[in-house]
């Protein structure tokens, strides 16, 4: 590993292999994992039980702990800590891949139907089976999710269809699923149709090890993922016809990166509900922080996304404890106002280039 320069002049860090790692996308990197430490730390403190990091430190090393605050920070804090960064992680990665692919910056699983196809699934199987085990939910989900994969690659045509035509039948397919939930939502019983409603606004409510071990093996394949699609991603921005004449198989790469966006998307609609509007906003605020192509920004937003999500979550048991908040909307009121100000001082920044 050694110090170098690329040719456009930045700083890169050169490993064994030829793989080479922007400077600064590293430094941003190792920011983005700094702040996820700190926001679990605070985060383990947050709550109505008087309990906390330093606590749950002592406990490891053998000092005892009541069960009043075992059973906050190790049943409930840090599983929801945890499945909050790896859910968050999943949306946000599949939106950075789906926006490379659309060449679209506000493309993620919702506005391509995969949520949507997801959600309306499992709302099926709640409806018909209301007692199905966590294993069939999971397989609905994935099944929907993959359902609107296929449509889309069908619909769309073969190797020349473009990513813009991908993204607009991902719309229609959308707005077809929604109308079917709305419609879900208003004809089902009362008590079915609230717990739908709860359900589709997220919650890490149900957070638990059993679910995170289900996870877990997921979350270790992205990482694995990242290296096989991240190139082809990276040629990608560039169109696709650029991809075509650089020798980019889009007639296996596009099919194995929506699978691998489906997936994704999939396990982290079902594990805590739809998490709106992640995947256009954790790619967006990483470019902020560190512009990047290819791997560093799969890997860029992936962390940003469990920022996200756990910083909202942290308001959520926190400043908003006394008020029952959804994990989306806590999300939206903590993302949404750092989305306008990255864009902002993004523009700002180019106008003083100009």
């Amino acid at each position: 590993m050694k110090l170098d320069r690329a040719t456009d002049g930045k700083a890169i860090v050169r490993l064994t292999g030829g793989l080479q790692l922007g400077l600064g996308n590293l430094l941003a990197a190792l920011a983005l994992i700094g702040v996820i430490v700190y926001l679990a730390a605070l985060s383990t403190g947050l709550g109505n039980t008087d309990t906390g990091l330093l606590d749950l430190v002592q406990w490891l090393f053998g000092e005892p702990l009541g069960d009043e605050q075992l059973y906050a920070l190790w049943t409930v804090r840090l599983p929801r800590i945890v499945l909050g960064f790896l859910a968050g992680w999943s949306v946000a990665l599949a939106g950075a891949m789906l926006q490379s692919l659309a060449r679209n910056p506000l493309a993620d699983p919702g506005l391509f139907g995969l949520s949507q196809g997801s959600m309306t699934t499992i709302m099926l199987l709640l409806v018909l089976v209301p007692g199905a085990p966590k294993v069939l939910i999971a397989l609905a989900a994935v099944g929907g999710g993959l359902g609107v994969g296929l449509a889309l690659i069908l619909l769309v045509g073969g190797e020349r269809s473009s990513g813009l035509a991908i993204l607009l039948m991902g719309i229609a397919i959308e707005t077809v699923l929604s109308s079917i939930a709305a419609m879900l939502l208003l004809y089902t019983p009362t008590q079915t149709s609230v717990a739908l409603a709860d359900w589709m606004a997220g919650s890490l409510f149900q957070a638990s090890w059993p679910t995170i071990a289900n996870f877990l093996p997921l979350f270790l394949a992205s990482l694995a993922g990242i290296f096989l699609v991240g190139r082809a991603l990276g040629v990608y921005d560039l169109g696709h016809q650029m991809a075509m004449s650089l020798g980019v198989s889009v007639g296996w790469s596009r099919p194995l990166i929506l699978i691998f966006a489906v997936v994704l998307s999939s396990a982290s609609v079902t594990a805590v509900g739809p998490l709106t509007f992640l995947g256009v906003l954790a790619p967006q605020i990483a470019a902020f922080v560190s512009p990047a192509t290819g791997r560093a920004r799969l890997y860029l937003s992936g962390l940003t996304g469990g920022i996200l999500v756990i910083a909202a979550d942290a308001l959520a048991r926190g400043p908003l404890r006394d008020m029952p908040m959804p994990i989306g909307l806590a999300l939206t009121l903590i993302g949404v106002p750092l989305f306008i100000i990255a864009l902002r001082l993004q523009a700002l920044r180019r106008l003083q280039l100009h």
